[in-house]
């Protein structure tokens, strides 16, 4: 009889968790031997916004129904960015004068909040799981609470404490009562190792996995520099378009492609049109792999502004693409992707003028734009996903 594993999820919508979420279990599914199951809390969009394998049974908890102005700021919503998202509830009832709007939202939003504990301890000592990855802080506290004796119970961390002790602290708390412990980088795995001796979990490094390389890859010929990811103040797009605007100053005419959705959009939207850059920067929203891929092709060079990243996947993609990188080194996880010099370059100190200057000498030089972008094409055949499949399924096998 095959073994069920079973990966809960927050919810199935737009950001790199829920892509790793969907990228391991399709990887599982293509092993045969496993019954997968995805189980989200919440159902944001009626479907997952990225493509699962039909072999991997998708199923939601809470099936949603925000109010329309409430729907507006999903993302902040789900996310529990709450003062974020009160200040912009709060000015946008106020300004259209629906008090009693404000407060009926306000009850059914707090009744959702509340009633995801109770539908996910439910489940935890329900189902028929023989193993259970959580991929939130939160989840990691129940599943250790509520998971059922004989259970597998794997953490999968996917956020950088980033120097926040007390995130740490959070996180090794809701862990200790697991089996396991993912970490997505060398250096989390060894800050928690060392934090969590005296607990019985074991703390694992299995970085994200590439679900495929392209058979193709970029000529590096295009005028166009590009990004992907989330567009939310933690990955630095606003300092990125800062960036772009000095290197048109400087005469520099390739155009930025930034690929992603999120709660800054309007931020940026705002900034290019009062810069006049409208001819010169395209914000695509979100779009599908195969559209990502199609855009990577077109690019010659891949760039990097976020303050903090767990594991850089979007990195290895572009790699995969044949693109050089060139990332801030706040961004954790670009350092454990990126050997500066050899496959990009890494920007100490968030340091704009030494952005500026490799991405004007790489611009000059196709030469090293090859160089670069062919040591990290054979760089990234290491992180395909059968070879990441077999050391997850060591500690999904107990081995």
């Amino acid at each position: 009889m095959r073994k069920k594993i079973v990966i809960l999820s927050l919810h199935l919508g737009y950001g790199g968790v829920e892509r790793a979420i969907t990228s391991f279990a399709n990887s599982l599914a293509k092993l045969d031997k496993y019954e997968i199951e995805v189980v989200s809390i919440y159902n944001l969009y009626g479907k997952p916004i990225f493509q699962f394998n039909p072999k991997v049974k998708i199923t939601y908890l809470i099936n949603t129904d925000l109010p329309i102005r409430v729907s507006k700021y999903k993302e902040l919503f789900f996310k529990f960015h709450w003062f974020h998202l009160t200040k912009l509830l709060f000015n946008d009832y106020i300004s259209k004068l629906k008090i009693i709007s404000l407060f009926k939202d306000s009850i059914n939003g707090v009744s959702m909040y509340s009633k995801r504990a109770s539908v996910v301890k439910k489940y935890l000592k329900e189902t028929d799981a023989d193993v259970i990855i959580s991929t939130r802080t939160f989840l990691n506290e129940w599943l250790g609470e509520y998971g059922k004796e004989d259970v597998v119970k794997i953490g999968w961390e996917h956020n950088h404490y980033h120097g926040d002790m007390k995130y740490a602290t959070d996180v090794i708390r809701s862990a200790k009562n697991l089996d396991y412990f993912v970490l997505v980088s060398k250096n989390l795995q060894k800050f928690y190792h060392k934090k969590m001796k005296r607990y019985k979990c074991k703390c694992i490094y299995i970085p994200n996995a590439l679900e495929n390389i392209p058979k193709t890859k970029s000529s590096l010929t295009s005028e166009r520099l590009i990004s992907v990811g989330r567009l939310s103040p933690e990955k630095g797009y606003l300092d990125l378009l800062k960036i772009y605007l000095d290197l048109k100053k400087k005469k520099c005419g390739w155009h930025l492609d930034i690929v992603g959705d999120g709660n800054e959009r309007d931020k940026l939207e705002k900034f290019i049109k009062e810069n006049n850059l409208e001819n010169d920067v395209t914000l695509h929203g979100f779009k599908n792999s195969k559209e990502v891929e199609k855009l990577m092709h077109k690019a010659s060079i891949y760039i990097m502004t976020s303050y903090t990243e767990s594991f850089g996947i979007v990195l290895l993609e572009a790699m995969s693409n044949g693109l050089p990188c060139i990332a801030f080194d706040s961004a954790e996880g670009a350092k454990e992707v990126i050997t500066s010099g050899r496959d990009g370059y890494l920007i100490k100190n968030r340091n704009f003028k030494a952005m500026e200057k490799k991405i004007l000498d790489l611009a000059k030089n196709i030469d090293a734009r090859r160089e670069l972008g062919n040591n990290g094409r054979r760089k990234v055949k290491g992180y395909i996903s059968d070879n990441i499949c077999e050391s997850w399924e060591k500690i999904i096998e107990r081995k």
